[in-house]
Formats: C-alpha cells, sequence, structure tokens
C-alpha cells in the first residue's frame, strides 16, 4: 500500500471504522502523515501566537487514528481494546510499539480476512518452469 492510499483509506474510507484488519503499511504511513500535520499545525500556531490550529488536528485526527489503530492490533490478532495499555505511562507506549510492528497473523483470523489477500511474495514462482 502506498502512502496516499494509505492516508486516503484512513481518512475517507474507514474514519470510525474499528473492524476488520490494517496492514503495517496503511498504519505507519497514516502514523507519518499524521505527524507531519501534527507539526505544521504546531508551527502555525506559534507563529500566530495560539495553539488552536494544533488542536483542532489532533481532534480531527484522534478517531481515524483509534481506528487504525484498533484495525492494526486486529491485524496481529489481538483486541482492539489493548490500545488501553497506552495510558500507562512509558511502558504502555512501547507494548504497543512492538504490538504495532509485528508481522500480520498469516490468513484469516476472528478479525477479518488478511488485508495482505492472496499476494504472492516476490520470487515465490522463482526457478520453476
Amino acid at each position: 500500500m502506498s502512502f496516499q492510499e494509505a492516508v486516503t483509506t484512513v481518512l475517507t474510507q474507514k474514519y470510525a471504522d474499528f473492524s476488520g484488519r490494517a496492514r503495517r503499511s496503511e498504519y505507519w504511513f497514516f502514523a507519518l502523515a499524521a505527524f507531519i500535520v501534527y507539526v505544521v499545525a504546531y508551527g502555525i500556531g506559534a507563529a500566530i501566537g495560539t495553539m488552536i490550529p494544533y488542536y483542532l488536528v489532533a481532534l480531527a485526527l484522534l478517531v481515524p487514528g483509534l481506528a487504525v489503530g484498533a484495525r492494526r492490533l486486529h491485524d496481529t490478532g489481538k483486541s482492539g481494546w489493548l490500545l488501553l495499555i497506552g495510558v500507562i505511562p512509558l511502558i504502555g507506549g512501547i507494548v504497543l510499539l512492538v504490538f504495532f510492528v509485528q508481522d500480520s497473523q498469516p490468513g484469516d483470523n476472528q478479525y477479518g480476512p488478511s488485508p495482505k489477500g492472496a499476494e504472492v511474495a516476490p520470487n515465490a514462482n522463482w526457478g520453476q518452469s
């Protein structure tokens, strides 16, 4: 999934969709885009002397951020409720980071079919005639 596809999917098609699964690329590309938008909003807020732009961006990205996080946990076979671990100072963020970087659970799981689908790994048929 490309950067543009990931951001478009999270913000338009699955804005508040907490069901299903999200690939690592979808989660991390959205996280990168959100980080860039946060930095820009913070810079604008600092330039004009108020943090209102930053707070508006944070509010707008709260629901899609939680949704894609829950879907990412579903992809690893974990409950989306594990996002609540993030409220534990320091340890919670580290545990969530470990969960978010894990590879997808192969095949279908209780949260739905694999978002990787029936993709064939590169060079899977290499050397076969």
